[in-house]
């Protein structure tokens, strides 16, 4: 593609009115992080994009379509103050670098904290919440090592793994991700270690302050986990759990994925040791992790992802490659509810929604599998999604609405 054709880059608003108008455009119903960042590609702006969106919507057979109230974005400006939570905006300097890269990233995080940890040599450390003593013992025992080498660590704030991890590098630096408002402590037990983090680390999260996590957050939260940090480091996971769920979205934007070993009789070694066989790299302490770390730094750009923020227009531009599953986690997935009613005839989505099945499909298969143009592919994709009959998913994965 010749450079006088690529789309503009992506700018972060400057002035109160666009702020106000890209938090309306985010907030409005069923457009997800690819679907704004395609409506800000075709238009340019957010006000633009906002005053399209209804046409967009009564394509898709939605005739009373309107975007987001302003008096819903104000109130969640006046609670992220409430909250001394400040905006990051992609495209912005103190956006996490790294997760910009991904091929959805959040257009905003709401940040309580210090933003420049997320800038800063990033791994996740994650595992089980009814980790063993040893699980927990070792968590805490990487999480220091790896402080003491000016490395952030990245996590949920869940139980078990996750808790043990930010609590031993509150001294050195550690972030948390939530499923719900960076305000909201969960689970309550660890409301003075999400108090703790708010002093000394850092806390972010794509959802309004005040909102409270449902169980189909958590695993968009995860894509914020791994796309932060250049690896990915499972202590405990039992065969299917939302760990090795995390492992799958790690494999996605190009991360490397790291695992502890267990007793082969342990449950909750089961999923590391799986990942171990199929390819992860065993990890017996933080030593491991620091010797491969300069090695994934030098790396090119993340595949899924443009290299930078400001390319990440050009990039929806264009087929996405093939997403790697050499860990064969796929077969994790839960199945797919069957299709719901459609609301008008329209031969390209009626084609999408017969290829979807019960697994989520990569994009650029139903590009090669249709042979139709990536444009028209994603117009209709847009539509589906604004109808509410398909989900966008981490890594430009599409699946049936559940």
């Amino acid at each position: 593609m010749e450079l006088s054709s690529s789309p503009p880059p992506l700018a972060p608003p400057t002035t109160e009115e666009d702020k106000l108008s890209w938090l309306r455009l985010l907030r409005s119903r069923r457009v997800g992080p690819a679907t704004f960042l395609r409506l800000m590609r075709q238009h340019g702006a957010a006000t633009a994009a906002l005053e399209a969106l209804p046409g967009v919507a009564a394509k898709a057979g939605d005739t009373s379509y309107k975007p987001c109230p302003e008096g819903v974005v104000h109130a969640e400006l006046r609670a992220a103050r409430r909250a001394g939570a400040r905006a990051l905006y992609l495209g912005a300097a103190n956006y996490p670098t790294a997760l910009a890269q991904i091929h959805d990233p959040p257009p905003l995080l709401w940040a309580i904290g210090t933003p420049d940890l997320a800038q800063s040599r990033c791994v996740a450390l994650i595992g089980a919440r009814n980790a063993s003593s040893m699980g927990l013992r070792m968590a805490r025992a990487m999480a220091q090592d790896l402080g003491a080498e000016s490395c952030a660590i990245v996590s949920g704030l869940a139980r078990g793994i996750d808790g043990a991890a930010h609590s031993a590098a509150l001294q050195t630096g550690t972030v948390a991700v939530l499923a719900g408002g960076v305000d909201m402590a969960y689970p309550s037990e660890h409301s003075r270690l999400h108090q703790d983090i708010a002093k000394a680390g850092l806390l972010v999260s794509e959802r309004p302050p005040g909102y409270r996590a449902q169980a189909r957050d958590f695993p968009r939260r995860n894509r914020i986990i791994t796309g932060i940090c250049a690896a990915t480091v499972v202590v405990e996971a039992a065969l299917r759990s939302g760990s090795l769920g995390t492992a799958r979205l790690a494999l996605d934007q190009g991360r490397d994925v790291m695992a502890v070993p267990g007793h082969p009789m342990d449950p909750r070694a089961a999923g590391c040791n799986m990942l171990i066989r199929d390819g992860a790299q065993l990890v017996r302490g933080a030593a491991d992790i620091l010797e491969a770390l300069p090695s994934l730094e030098m790396r090119a750009p993340i595949s899924n992802g443009p290299a930078h923020p400001a390319q990440i227009d050009a990039a929806m531009a264009n087929d996405p490659p093939e997403i790697p599953d050499h860990l064969g986690l796929r077969a994790l997935e839960a199945p797919t509810p069957p299709q719901k009613p459609k609301s008008h005839d329209a031969p390209l989505t009626d084609t999408i929604m017969n290829r979807l099945g019960m697994s989520p499909v990569a994009r650029d298969q139903l590009v090669r599998d249709l042979g139709q143009p990536p444009a028209a592919i994603e117009s209709a994709l847009t539509l589906l999604e604004l109808e509410g009959r398909i989900e966008r998913g981490p890594g430009g994965l599409v699946m049936r609405q559940q």
